[in-house]
């Protein structure tokens, strides 16, 4: 278990804290964001916002200082949107936890740079803890248990859950083809409702 509180964040990956098995994602309709592999669609800044639970501000202000850049698509010239992949709507939830708790910029920083430099299967699995000052990354329930013991950590991140949680949003709102620029709609089941409930009032 390493701390970033010397600008890295590290350590061996363990199980994150309250994870459980993957939440049921909903039925796939052809043109749907959830018919599409995650690196094959993007999401544009008001999606983001709506899946990370952040403002568009937040969002704006986080590009321009570098500390959550899209990755699908920067925004560059007039006319440009902002794309962003699953895994930035991700870290972009990860970030406003950490600043709801009062965790310092810096630290979140390092952070976000440990978060990037990971691929999707180790985030799948990491678990991060904090004081409020300083970012851990626990290796394995052990540690954690040591870590709060200690009284050092007040609450923990399963980046897992997070994923899923972004992943089930997103799934309900509209993203983008990277290679076409094609819209794909969200399937959203009160939505899919009321349509039946309008076919049967015919």
């Amino acid at each position: 278990m390493r701390n970033s509180g010397d600008g890295a964040v590290g350590g061996a990956l363990g199980r994150g804290l309250g994870e459980s098995g993957p939440y049921p994602l909903p039925e796939r309709l052809p043109g749907s964001v959830a018919d599409h592999p995650a690196d094959t669609v993007g999401y544009r800044g008001p999606t983001a916002c709506a899946a990370a639970g952040i403002t568009y501000r937040q969002l704006d202000y986080w590009a321009r200082t570098g500390l959550v850049e899209p990755s699908v698509r920067s925004a560059c010239g007039s006319g440009t949107q902002r794309l962003y992949s699953l895994r930035d709507v991700v870290v972009l939830k990860i970030v406003k936890r950490f600043l709801d708790t009062g965790v310092a910029l810096q630290n979140i920083r390092a952070a976000v740079l440990h978060l990037r430099a990971r691929g999707c299967a180790d985030l799948e699995r990491m678990t991060l803890m904090s004081d409020g000052a300083t970012v851990y990354e626990c290796s394995s329930p052990d540690e954690v248990v040591d870590l709060l013991q200690g009284g050092q950590g007040i609450f923990g991140i399963a980046v897992g859950v997070v994923w899923r949680d972004v992943e089930s949003a997103l799934s309900r709102l509209h993203g983008e083809r990277v290679d076409t620029g094609e819209t794909l709609i969200g399937h959203n089941p009160a939505d899919e409702l009321a349509r039946r409930r309008r076919d049967r009032a015919v």
